[in-house]
């Protein structure tokens, strides 16, 4: 037996061992030099994944930026020097690269996607419902318009070349084909293959965007259509002419009438593939989390008491819809009235400013609101934003052409006040617009901030073993305080809504305006005598189609914005 003294001494060294010990096991997860080989090991084919993605985006952004600057080049040479590059180069280049992106398509959609482990994750937020809905839609229009192509070139087969028809042919089957890929994959997320995905993505985009330029540009069908209608005026008349007509005058209306009309429809659809395929390139690799891929609880779209919003965008959708027959009836004739222009105008003079207004009203709304500002990183959201911010130049950029053009030639009649008031007011309603949708887009949704607060509390609080009481408890005070924190925010949040159905129906009406009929801004005949035919002619070719897309992309976030309030 050992004596007391001896116990004593004997405890404290191994006191001193043991704090010894807790205190090296304390510093040693603090040292990078003792973490695990494991964790060491993963960390650094972690920052190597990350660096291989980045180098991969980086060549195939290369590629894409490559094959707009050839395509670029050849379209430039053949509007300024048409001799040594004709259309026909352009359409041999552009049915090459057609030919690469569909041979890729049809690579990703029965080999790469078949593979297993290929698409592990799904992006909830891309491709939504009115994307491809629109997908589809001027995806149809743009093969009525490669039809009626055909169709006028083969009613002037006598004067036309073979080619003439195997190239709308080829870009039928590229629309076609392209459509029900992006309709299928629109939403993946590749792991396989993923340099390879890349490259395809951005060569169908370089593509799309080649597409795009070259129906901005490209006026030798608008100044075909306007020889043979001369021409044919000339033959009634009298007088000889060499022209090449169409024997059935009839059925060369019809294909006249209907390549003008759907001819914006082509450069929509380009835009809109061009977006597609952007998002589809930032999701190669992506990895999901389960609280990422999972799709949030969005409620249905009720209008939840709104009347006034809905009953005044009816009034503006049935007012235009009214100016908008009457418009393409006049225009259906030889020639259109003045008065009609001035009809056109005063609608917009007199809606542009309502919906500015609103506008403002609802960004004073917003800074009067309690919920708290998203700050967390959404690449859909921040896609949304910039194709909102891009789209909006095309209008504000014909606006500023017609304003230079009516103050420079100084008129002094009603009509050309009444234009220089509605690109006034059509630069002011985008802008504003632009600020109320960035601000909904930006507020928490309030069916997610109940929940984040319960993770967030779940989190700093793992749930324990027998706790299912206690967890009854913490959701019924979380609800009853949600509840009480935002119940005195009932009218802010019924005014918003009804904000954003005003907008919507208002924005619907004047997408349908400029997608479905003839274009004032190049039939008033003002800006094309001042500027020149071929120049309106690339600008208003370049800024309808951007305005066009604004309005559409705008009815899909207002939506958004919408649910979110």
């Amino acid at each position: 037996m050992a004596s007391p003294e001896a116990q004593e001494t004997g405890e404290t060294p191994a006191k001193e061992n043991h704090v010894a010990t807790g205190a090296e096991q304390t510093r040693a997860p603090a040292s990078p030099l003792n973490r695990s080989w494991l964790v060491r090991h993963f960390s650094l084919l972690l920052r190597r994944d990350r660096q291989a993605q980045k180098a991969g985006q980086l060549f195939s952004g290369l590629l894409a930026l490559n094959v707009v600057f050839l395509g670029g080049a050849f379209i430039c040479s053949m509007i300024f020097n048409n001799v040594a590059i004709t259309l026909g180069d352009v359409w041999i280049l552009l049915a090459a690269l057609k030919a690469l992106a569909l041979l890729w398509l049809l690579y990703y959609t029965a080999r790469t996607t078949r593979r297993p482990q290929a698409v592990l994750h799904r992006d909830p937020h891309a491709g939504p419902a009115w994307v491809r809905g629109s997908l589809v839609l001027f995806g149809s229009c743009s093969i009525c318009l490669n039809v009626f192509r055909v169709g006028y070139s083969m009613s002037h087969i006598r004067c036309k070349s073979q080619l003439e028809l195997v190239f709308p042919a080829i870009e039928i089957i590229f629309i076609g084909i392209q459509t029900w890929v992006l309709w299928k994959h629109s939403k993946d997320c590749v792991q396989i293959q993923t340099n390879f995905t890349r490259c395809g993505l951005m060569l169908t985009l370089a593509t799309n965007l080649l597409l795009w330029l070259l129906a901005v540009t490209n006026d030798s069908m608008h100044h075909e259509i306007e020889t043979e209608l001369s021409a044919l005026m000339e033959t009634f008349s009298g007088n000889n002419t060499n022209t090449c007509l169409c024997l059935n005058v009839t059925a060369c209306e019809v294909f006249q009438k209907g390549y003008l009309m759907l001819y914006p429809f082509s450069t929509e659809y380009c835009l809109i593939c061009c977006g597609m395929l952007f998002v589809m390139w930032k999701n190669v690799g992506r990895r999901l989390t389960p609280h990422t891929g999972s799709h949030p609880g969005t409620p249905p779209f009720y209008l939840h008491g709104a009347i006034l919003g809905p009953v005044l965008g009816l009034l503006v959708l049935v007012a235009g819809t009214c100016v908008f027959v009457l418009f393409q009836i006049q225009a259906s004739g030889p020639a259109i009235a003045r008065q009609y222009f001035t009809i056109y105008y005063g609608f917009h003079a007199a809606a542009l400013p309502t919906m500015s207004l609103a506008c403002l009203a609802g960004m004073a709304i917003h800074g009067l609101e309690e919920r708290e500002l998203d700050t967390l990183k959404n690449p859909t959201r921040s896609l949304d934003v910039v194709l909102l911010m891009g789209a909006a130049l095309g209008q504000m950029g014909i606006s500023y052409f017609s304003i230079v053009a009516i103050v420079a030639t100084r008129p002094h009649e009603l009509l050309n006040h009444l234009i220089l008031a509605y690109s006034l007011l059509l630069i002011l309603q985008h802008i504003a617009q632009n600020l109320f949708i960035i601000e909904g887009l930006h507020r928490r949704p309030l069916w997610e901030a109940a929940p984040e607060s319960l993770a967030g509390k779940w989190e700093a609080e793992p749930p324990r073993r027998g706790s299912l009481l206690e967890l009854g408890q913490d959701l019924r005070q979380a609800s009853l305080a949600y509840i009480h924190s935002y119940s005195h925010l009932n009218w802010k949040r019924r005014a918003l809504k009804e904000i954003s159905l005003f907008l919507i129906l208002c924005n619907i009406t004047l997408w349908m305006m400029p997608a479905f009929g003839i274009h004032p801004e190049f039939e008033n005949g003002l800006e094309k005598d001042f500027y020149g035919y071929r120049t309106w002619f690339t600008i208003v070719n370049f800024g309808l189609p951007l305005g066009v897309f604004y309005r559409m992309h705008s009815v899909g976030v207002l939506v958004e914005v919408y649910l979110g309030a």
